[in-house]
């Protein structure tokens, strides 16, 4: 079964994320009495239940054979437990009418609304646990590229916005800016009817190592691909490099994701970058939906040196009245030494550029412990400037918490910075706001964002120059493209180690 799939309403391919749990053969320990909560709010301590699996994993050392409400029972005492919002998860559901845990789990979240009318809870989601384990070191099953819907209902419209170097997409000779035009000989654009969803689908995320062809629009043209998905080791730092202005050098670089691979992949950019005595750093992190807050922590250090840190707090976590407070999570020094290629050792002494300023590239798609950095550095006094479009508005995060072959992310706190703040919800707003420019590779002074920080920094003002307005004209707004970047809900994420 695949990890996640776009489910769609008829035919106007309106996506959500969903996510299936992991199966598995039978066991051979003895069968556990299975635990029978006597109403919808009965609970037991959810360690109780643990692991008590309808479907135990062939091989598992921790899978014991259980039942479905063994599964559901745990779900519900675990969400009791540790949900940030307990108080407001409805007790009307009763586990008997729903077939799975993980359908029983997508209800158990508050139905509350932030200021401007979105659920406050839109991060309640469930991934396959081992694909999850394998995402931390950067590893991901597909083609080797992102996808952003800018239309939704037909005419539809999806363009690539980043292509992984040396993946199936990249060796096909796709490149940001194409634009799908058809699945294995399926008008993506216009397609009607369930069948032809359901061929849209399969493409768009394969769920085993088959081959399907995609076609695709450049500058009038035509570009097919005969792409087959595979297991992709993703970058989470691309397109380094130093750009040179009358008034100093800038560093540049797109930051995709905060996983194990990115620490080493950090350090080694900013020991470029701090060789190169740069004075300015553009962070690119419009698609950077989050991961470990711990990798936030040490590239907040890493801008900000330990003259505006030392001693400060870069996120405390704050967690429902059931749960232990925590002490502040500190501004990173040293590496933590998360595994992966080339790992450093825990401890390292990380570089630091000192820089009093930093501009981040964002849109709806920046999200959870990439605004962990832009609340943390604002929180010490950095001058954060966002150029682009306004963030996702997550100030939550997890502990993922496996249980039977199914991971399950639902928000345990919420975090502020060493003033107290924590409260955007409703996403953080742009300093200037600037479309997403598809015409340009990421990294190229012409492209829209980019041009516009360098601007930014030159005179302070947030006006296109000379001649870019037809630019501008040519690209989505930022309204359009938030929020849409089609990929895995884990990458919306900020999440603490245990």
């Amino acid at each position: 079964m695949p990890a996640l799939r776009l489910s769609c309403l008829a035919v106007s391919l309106v996506c959500v994320l969903s996510a299936c749990g992991g199966g598995g053969g039978g066991g051979s320990a003895p069968v556990a009495p299975p635990v029978t909560p006597t109403g919808p709010t009965a609970l037991v301590a959810s360690s109780t239940v643990a692991n008590r699996c309808e479907k135990p994993r062939s091989g598992s050392s921790v899978d014991k054979p259980g039942t479905l409400l063994d599964e559901q029972t745990w779900v519900r005492s675990w969400i009791d437990e540790t949900y940030l919002w307990y108080r407001e998860v409805p007790t009307t559901y009763l586990p008997q009418n729903f077939g799975t845990a993980t359908a029983y789990f997508d209800v158990l979240k508050t139905t509350a609304t932030t200021a401007s009318g979105k659920p406050k809870d839109r991060f309640h989601f469930t991934y396959a646990t081992a694909q999850w384990e394998a995402s931390l070191n950067g590893v991901e099953f597909g083609y080797g590229m992102l996808l952003a819907m800018t239309q939704a209902s037909p005419p539809r419209k999806a363009v690539i916005s980043i292509v992984e170097p040396g993946s199936p997409a990249d060796l096909a000779g796709l490149r940001r800016g194409d634009v799908l035009q058809a699945i294995d000989g399926v008008d993506f654009v216009n397609a009607g009817g369930q069948a032809s969803v359901d061929i849209i689908n399969a493409g768009l995320f394969p769920d085993a190592q088959g081959t399907h062809t995609l076609a695709f629009s450049r500058d009038g043209a035509t570009v097919s691909a005969s792409l087959k998905a595979l297991e992709v080791a993703t970058s989470a730092v691309l397109n380094q490099r130093i750009i040179d202005t009358p008034t100093g050098k800038v560093g540049y670089l797109t930051f995709n994701t905060h996983n194990n691979v990115a620490e080493r992949q950090l350090v080694d950019a900013m020991r470029a970058f701090q060789a190169a005595g740069i004075s300015d750093l553009v962070l690119d992190v419009r698609y950077n939906g989050g991961g470990l807050l711990d990798v936030a922590s040490e590239l907040a250090y890493m801008i900000a040196g330990p003259q505006a840190t030392a001693g400060k707090t870069f996120e405390q976590v704050l967690f429902n009245d059931k749960s232990k407070p925590e002490a502040p999570l500190p501004f990173h020094a040293q590496s933590q030494g998360f595994p992966g290629p080339n790992p450093l050792a825990k401890g390292t002494p990380l570089p630091a550029l000192a820089l009093k300023r930093v501009t981040l590239l964002t849109t709806g798609n920046t999200c959870s412990a990439t605004e962990s950095i832009i609340n943390g550095l604002r929180g010490v006094d950095v001058e954060v400037n966002l150029i682009g479009g306004a963030t996702c508005g997550k100030p939550y995060g997890f502990y993922p918490e496996p249980n039977c072959g199914t991971t399950y992310f639902a928000v345990q706190f919420q975090g502020v910075n060493a003033k107290g703040f924590g409260d955007y919800a409703d996403g953080m707003a742009p300093t200037c706001s600037v479309a997403d420019d598809y015409q340009h590779a990421l990294g190229d002074t012409g492209e829209a964002m980019l041009a516009a920080a360098l601007r930014y920094r030159a005179s302070g003002s947030c006006n296109p120059a000379t001649g870019a307005t037809r630019l501008l004209g040519l690209v989505e707004s930022p309204a359009d493209t938030a929020l849409r970047v089609l990929r895995p809900a884990y990458k919306e994420i900020a999440v603490m180690q245990r």
